[in-house]
């Protein structure tokens, strides 16, 4: 908690940079010392001095500015700028005036001077009274006190409270003070209550009520309904398009809605186009489908053999039955170690490893990163691999389960 006392004393280890005051009260207070100087060269000294920093930490109190400044001894000299302080009467008349002014109070809580103050907490010519140790005491200022009040002036600059607080009050009771003030003066000019609004008591208020639960939330639905039919117009967008851009919304919705993740988040544009081609299978493509195909190829740089044979294999598995299409792994030699006798033995043959591949003639199986085999076949006898059935862990089941997929005609 700060108190008044600790309120009423700041000490500025450093200066904000420059000699020349900016804002019109710090020239003001640069001019009440320099209309009393007899000596204009100690001034100009007094402002070299404040330019090459001379002045050291300047601490201010009320009715008092100290600081040491050294000079051309190794001892620096103790200077003072004194400006008298307001009796407590004075701060009432002020406070007052500021609170019942809107515009003097939001100056003044924008660090600036009012100008509506100005007479009454600038110095006056003559009012600012410098002290110093040094010998040179005949003419006041000396140089050392002026080269004080050039920086004095750069502090009123960026904080006029520096002013009021030399004036006797510190910046933190001063805004209490003018805080009870202004409530006070808004509470007289507040108009009285209509008795059509009466007032509610605060314990009445302020009590704990209690809200009836919330309703279960609705249950999910078990499917995707259908989207709306859309009218073809040439002026329009495509309404397959449309449509297929309604049913993947309303897709990935439910998704989040029953297990909180996004089925397509992370997927790449290859990725998420193999998935959107795989709601339409190969066979009996209509002519909207085949267009589909076709523009989901050009956006990748793909054919529409390419699209095709991953929408199968995402059929197949989904993202992991794509990556297996795609990206040829080296897996460890323990699956294939047991994989290779169990079709042996099954009656399905020898089957040659490459990678993480498993080939016999027109067949093959493909074991992903996540444990699961994938079954191939080359129809044509040409190795053009197509996915064909459902992923197993066991590479016999794999390999019996597979069903061919049609492809799209190559003619």
């Amino acid at each position: 908690m700060i108190t008044a006392r600790d309120d009423r004393r700041r000490t500025f280890e450093t200066v904000p940079p420059g000699v020349e005051a900016t804002t019109w009260w710090g020239r003001a207070w640069v001019a009440a010392l320099e209309e009393r100087a007899r000596d204009a060269a100690r001034l100009v000294r007094g402002r070299a001095y404040a330019a090459e920093g001379h002045v050291e930490a300047v601490t201010i109190t009320p009715g008092r500015i100290v600081a040491y400044v050294r000079g051309g001894r190794p001892r620096p000299y103790r200077t003072e700028l004194a400006l008298t302080a307001f009796a407590d009467a004075e701060w009432a008349e002020l406070l007052e005036a500021v609170a019942a002014d809107p515009a003097a109070l939001a100056a003044l809580l924008e660090r600036e001077v009012p100008q509506a103050l100005a007479g009454s907490v600038l110095p006056g010519a003559g009012e600012l009274v410098p002290r110093c140790s040094c010998p040179d005491v005949a003419r006041p200022p000396c140089k050392h006190a002026a080269a004080l009040c050039y920086r004095a002036a750069r502090l009123l600059d960026e904080d006029p409270f520096v002013l009021l607080l030399l004036r006797g009050r510190g910046e933190r009771e001063l805004l209490d003070e003018l805080t009870r003030r202004n409530a006070a003066h808004a509470a007289r000019e507040q108009p009285e209550a209509e008795p059509d609004f009466p007032g509610v008591p605060a314990r009445e208020a302020l009590a704990r009520t209690v809200l009836p639960p919330l309703p279960a939330p609705l249950a999910a639905p078990a499917a995707v309904g259908l989207p709306p039919a859309y009218p073809a117009d040439p002026a329009a967008p495509d309404p397959l398009s449309l449509d297929q851009l309604a049913t993947d919304a309303a897709a990935r919705a439910l998704a989040l809605l029953t297990t909180g993740e996004d089925p397509i988040a992370g997927l790449t544009l290859w990725q998420d186009a193999v998935r959107l081609a795989s709601a339409h299978p190969t066979a009996g493509l209509t002519g909207s489908a085949r267009a589909l195909y076709r523009d989901l190829a050009r956006a990748t740089g793909r054919t529409t053999t390419d699209l095709a044979r991953g929408a199968a294999a995402w059929r197949q598995g989904g993202l992991p039955a794509l990556v297996a299409l795609d990206e040829p792994w080296d897996p460890p030699a323990g699956p294939f170690d047991r994989a290779r006798p169990a079709l042996l033995a099954a009656g399905q043959g020898s089957f040659r490893p490459d990678r993480n591949r498993l080939t016999a003639l027109n067949r093959q199986l493909r074991l992903s990163r996540e444990g699961l085999w994938y079954a191939y076949e080359d129809r044509l006898g040409d190795n053009d691999w197509w996915p064909t059935g459902t992923a197993s862990p066991d590479p016999v089941t794999a390999l019996v389960r597979r069903c061919p997929e049609d492809r799209p005609d190559r003619r």
